[in-house]
């Protein structure tokens, strides 16, 4: 029969192409709930790009350096995922949310969830 593979075929395509809708202006009823999942990939890629910096930062075997010195340090290298994540907060919560999320909460937690990977990896080796 002719309508099982047309069926998929079609299928198929809705999925290659994607969305009709664009994804720069996402839907207003949207819940807070799926706003944060939408904005989590980029925080954690953004917290990632500092994560790798700091370890592999050279100073860190140093028993008394300063983990906020490292990170400082780490930010113009992960200028693009800092970026990246300001302009998500910017289209799901609203103009002005990335820096207000970036000069606050995240950079009030970040020094904690790098403290975590940094003791993580020492655990590891």
């Amino acid at each position: 029969m002719i309508t099982g593979p047309f069926v998929g075929l079609s299928l198929l395509v809705s999925v290659a192409t994607g969305p009709l809708t664009d994804p720069a202006t996402p839907s207003p009823d949207l819940s807070m709930q799926q706003k944060n999942a939408a904005v989590r990939q980029f925080v954690r890629s953004a917290t990632d790009c500092v994560a790798q910096s700091v370890i592999a930062d050279p100073r860190l075997a140093d028993a008394g350096v300063d983990i906020g010195e490292l990170i400082v340090d780490s930010m113009p290298a992960c200028a693009p995922s800092m970026r990246a994540m300001v302009d998500a907060y910017d289209r799901y919560f609203g103009e002005g949310a990335g820096e207000a999320f970036l000069s606050g909460p995240y950079l009030d937690m970040l020094p904690i969830a790098i403290s975590k990977r940094v003791k993580q990896l020492s655990e590891k080796n």
